[in-house]
């Protein structure tokens, strides 16, 4: 495993990544002038809304009134499918990328030359904030595809110059001996499958022990997670976050010496934090993430709500990276559970459990809406050791309600009752409304 004193991340991008704040705020502004004469020029919803809003060119908008000029939202993507917001020519378009989108409804993303030359410079200043170089080899077990996990740390480990395993997901017999066998420094992947991987390991006795670091994201993902991660792989857990609207992951990531939070690539995508009602909230308290591609050219995005709900701060003092920071994702706005009058993210409750030695990390939340009346929350939970099954789910509920301020419905069930995921995204929450029960043994 890697110790914060043992290594030396030198920056990949210093000009970017180590410049001054005040310096990197006139290239914000400078890059937010030219992103309005962009979407200006383009025409289509968010050049109107800017008309709307009294604004006629790039010199008309400064960082300190960005918040009085209209959001865009998931919703106006959704209403402009398949083509979204493009902004520039078909024929400038060199790929799309993309997922299916809350509820199913899809949102495709229109990428440049230029925007992926973006996407692979942020990429390698995550990868070398987690110790890789050129001489690293990178195995990256995100999905290829639409989604952007894959060809996003792909893009950044060859442009860092780094080799490159493209596993993709799935496939984890093969995936062991790709570890074994070419013995790669740096891993890749969602943590839900990190964790999987690392029980298929265990169970083939086979360790990892070249692995140094990993880059997890895609997934909400606690602190309480990350020690499971490092114990079943022995490397250093770090988060990476990034959605396909921005440009992929590199949006924001977690270096060695970030102090748990992640670096925002914010010469790139310009950050704020809201409040529900859109205000922006101080450093330190929990807001929705609000972003603008101050550099995109395909899609280019003017306050984009993210629904990603997480708390920014400054710089670590004295780092190297100057680059402001956001912690780990707490949760998303459509996520809250709202139980009896008490708002709750499923990260709180991930928290509570793992923190417990005694559950392994594979768990299921179910908000029981039955009866709209008395809605409850569920909670299923394998046990990583042999335990007194009816003591560990009374004293888990004890401790939910002590962080929550509620009561949960705690079940212990065997082991291998919670689906597992190899490919995608873990399944960790589920809406219970009417029928059968989303898991067996959870009513």
């Amino acid at each position: 495993m890697i110790a914060d004193d043992a290594v030396s991340v030198p920056l990949v991008e210093p000009d970017a990544e180590g410049v001054a704040p005040d310096l990197r705020r006139q290239v914000q502004q400078q890059r937010l002038g030219e992103l309005v004469d962009r979407l200006l020029a383009a025409g289509g919803l968010q050049a109107a809304r800017l008309a709307d809003s009294g604004v006629t060119g790039g010199a008309d908008v400064s960082l300190d009134s960005l918040g009085r000029l209209p959001m865009v939202t998931k919703r106006d993507l959704w209403e402009h499918y398949p083509h979204g917001l493009r902004a520039v020519p078909a024929e400038d378009v060199v790929c799309v990328h993309g997922s299916s989108g809350t509820g199913g409804r899809p949102t495709l993303v229109p990428y440049t030359a230029h925007d992926v030359d973006i996407w692979a410079r942020v990429m390698a200043r995550a990868l070398g904030g987690a110790g890789a170089t050129r001489r690293s080899i990178v195995h990256n077990a995100y999905g290829y595809g639409l989604f952007t996990g894959g060809l996003g740390v792909h893009h950044g480990g060859i442009r860092l110059g780094a080799t490159v395993v493209p596993m993709s997901g799935g496939m984890t017999e093969r995936q062991i001996r790709m570890l074994v066998d070419v013995r790669p420094d740096i891993l890749t992947c969602t943590p839900s499958y990190a964790i999987f991987l690392g029980e298929a390991m265990r169970a083939a006795d086979v360790e990892g022990d070249s692995l140094r670091a990993g880059l997890f994201g895609a997934e909400p993902w606690t602190n309480e997670m990350r020690v499971q991660i490092e114990r079943l792989l022995g490397l250093r857990a770090l988060d990476i976050y990034g959605l396909s609207e921005i440009i992929g992951p590199g949006v924001a990531c977690e270096s060695l010496d970030s102090d748990g939070m992640l670096n925002v690539a914010e010469d790139h995508f310009y950050v704020e934090a809201v409040d529900s009602d859109g205000d922006p909230v101080p450093d330190g308290t929990p807001g929705e993430l609000v972003f603008t591609t101050l550099t995109k050219t395909g899609m280019p995005l003017l306050r984009y709500r993210s629904g990603d709900v997480a708390v920014l701060a400054g710089p670590v003092p004295g780092a190297p990276r100057t680059l402001r920071r956001m912690s780990k994702l707490l949760g998303r706005t459509d996520d809250m559970l709202v139980v009896r009058g008490v708002n709750v993210f499923p990260t709180e409750i991930e928290a509570v459990l793992l923190a417990d030695e005694r559950v392994s990390p594979h768990y299921l939340v179910v908000e029981d809406r039955r009866d709209a009346a008395r809605p409850e929350l569920r909670v299923a939970v394998e046990p990583a050791v042999t335990v007194d099954e009816e003591r560990l789910a009374g004293e888990l509920d004890a401790a939910l309600r002590e962080r929550l301020g509620i009561t949960c419905v705690v079940r212990v069930l065997a082991r291998g009752s919670v689906p597992r995921t190899e490919v995608g995204k873990a399944r960790r929450f589920a809406r219970w409304t009417g029928g059968e029960a989303p898991l067996a043994g959870i009513d």
